[in-house]
């Protein structure tokens, strides 16, 4: 059986996804003694064991788990490889797998793919949506679309839509409990804490006058979910730092209004990232402008 080096990949990531001789003979069309006998070829040629099997699954040895970490990233080479050869095509084609933060990308990013995808019928998409960024390079995503800078030297960004932070809380909170003139008045108010990432845990940073000041809050309430920590400010519980594009109903309705406004909060801004090796193939390129026309000016 004379195998290509690219079908040996291929078979391979085919058989470590399904862990099942069975089920890998049914996805390539042949039988499962063919299976085995392929993967058997592929060790002897290898000289090593790549897979521990039982009766009924199959899993990788850690020799198996290096060949697939490279199979994957080779082949998503070849992919972007065959994407810049063929970019002059007029419609973008091919798999795009984006990867983009819980609410925003429930709310915002998914409708936009969807009339993307309208748009372009040859691109296959695959959101992941994740409440802390991921690694592009080793897990094969070709962009993240995330508020704020992630600290990866190996991305290159362009950004969406610039986006201010701010200070705020409804008007049955502050008439309540009054409102607060300097930073240190916030020690003695409700806070609630948005817990993202590994941020220190309600530390806030403020800038006035070229000047840093680091002011450490209180609250009851806490979550890792924006739009929850959104709706406890909206039901008067205290004081909340959110971005214009979040609050920008809200404070035109009354329904939320600012805090200490001649103080700044570190910007979040909206940004595609997208591995730095990359000659952004067509479908990529493609839907970054699609991005900023939809939601913000790059």
């Amino acid at each position: 059986m004379k195998i290509d080096a690219s079908s040996e990949l291929v078979f391979f990531v085919l058989l470590a996804k399904h862990a099942n001789l069975s089920a890998t003979a049914r996805e390539l069309d042949i039988t499962p003694p063919a299976v085995t006998k392929r993967l058997a070829l592929l060790e002897l040629r290898l000289g090593v064991r790549l897979v521990n099997r039982t009766t009924r699954r199959v899993s990788l040895t850690s020799e198996g788990e290096i060949y697939l970490s490279h199979a994957t990233r080779i082949l998503a080479e070849i992919r972007e490889m065959d994407d810049l050869v063929a970019s002059n095509r007029a419609a973008p084609r091919g798999l795009l797998r984006v990867n983009a933060t819980l609410g925003f990308g429930r709310t915002t990013v998914a409708p936009l793919m969807s009339e993307f995808a309208q748009r372009y019928p040859e691109v296959e998409i695959q959101l992941q949506l994740t409440d802390r960024p991921i690694d592009l390079v080793d897990q094969g995503f070709d962009l993240a679309i995330r508020f704020g800078a992630l600290p990866d030297t190996r991305l290159s960004a362009r950004r969406i839509m610039s986006n201010q932070r701010f200070l705020c809380a409804a008007p049955s909170y502050l008439r309540q409990h009054g409102e607060p003139q300097t930073l240190a008045d916030l020690s003695k108010h409700r806070c609630i804490i948005h817990r993202q990432n590994d941020d220190a845990y309600g530390i806030w940073r403020f800038t006035r006058n070229r000047k840093t000041e680091v002011v450490k809050v209180h609250g009851a309430l806490s979550s890792n979910d924006g739009d929850i920590v959104l709706g406890w400010a909206l039901d008067g519980h205290g004081i909340l730092i959110r971005s214009e594009w979040d609050l920008a109903k809200y404070l035109e309705s009354g329904r939320l209004q600012l805090v200490l406004p001649g103080f700044t909060l570190p910007p979040a801004d909206l940004f595609a990232y997208y591995p730095s090796r990359h000659n952004l193939s067509a479908r990529v390129r493609t839907f970054i402008d699609f991005l900023v026309v939809k939601i913000g000016q790059s």
